[in-house]
């Protein structure tokens, strides 16, 4: 919601008209409300109620560091770990992957690369680094950039280098591999974010 276009930075959230909007009365939508703003995805303001908090540049660039740099390490694991059949298995849903690409089913793309990442995690024998993965990547909109093409054409390329480094179990590669490709889509989406208006209000102020 707050990166889709429709609601930015700055806007005030009426709880009355949230809750006319959805069908639900006023007491779920303030508690989700407090909820992400836990998260910090919207500040309160007194008097005057919940406003959504400000997404930069930097913010993206820094949870897909985060992400990175835990994968990357899960990576480098599941590359000591990983058995023959975990191998045929992350073969099937390669494969799988890059039939989607190749018929731009977006939908199918997004959900068997969240497929791909997860076996690779669950490989690692790694469970709380994996959830403390996971409590980064609630942050990032991954159906969102698997439509950015540019993304699209990485992933198709580094998917197949990384199950080789898997299958080679050359932890080291895999690690630098996965912390390459996941940074690759902080560059794409702050592109195509940009693209989308996002922070037309900082171009605009840079730009006079």
């Amino acid at each position: 919601m707050i990166i889709s276009g429709e609601v930015r930075a700055g806007d005030f959230l009426r709880i009355e008209r949230i809750a006319e909007a959805v069908g639900v009365s006023t007491t779920p939508v303030r508690e989700g409300l407090l909820a992400l703003r836990s998260e910090g995805f919207v500040e309160m303001v007194p008097r005057r109620g919940f406003v959504v908090a400000p997404f930069t540049k930097q913010d993206v660039r820094d949870l897909f560091w985060a992400q990175a740099q835990l994968a990357g390490e899960l990576a480098a694991r599941a590359a000591k770990n990983i058995t023959p059949q975990q191998i045929a298995e992350l073969e099937g849903i390669l494969q799988q992957h890059q039939d989607a690409i190749a018929q731009g089913d977006t939908e199918r793309i997004a959900s068997l690369g969240h497929a791909f990442h997860r076996r690779i995690n669950l490989t690692a024998e790694s469970p709380r680094l994996a959830r403390l993965l996971g409590s980064v990547v609630t942050n990032l909109p991954n159906r969102f950039y698997a439509t950015i093409e540019g993304h699209i054409t990485t992933t198709r390329e580094e998917h197949p280098v990384l199950l080789e480094a898997l299958r080679k179990r050359a932890g080291k590669k895999a690690k630098t591999v996965m912390e390459s490709h996941i940074l690759d889509g902080a560059d794409h989406l702050i592109e195509d974010l940009e693209q989308r208006g996002l922070w037309a209000t900082d171009d605009e102020k840079n730009a006079g």
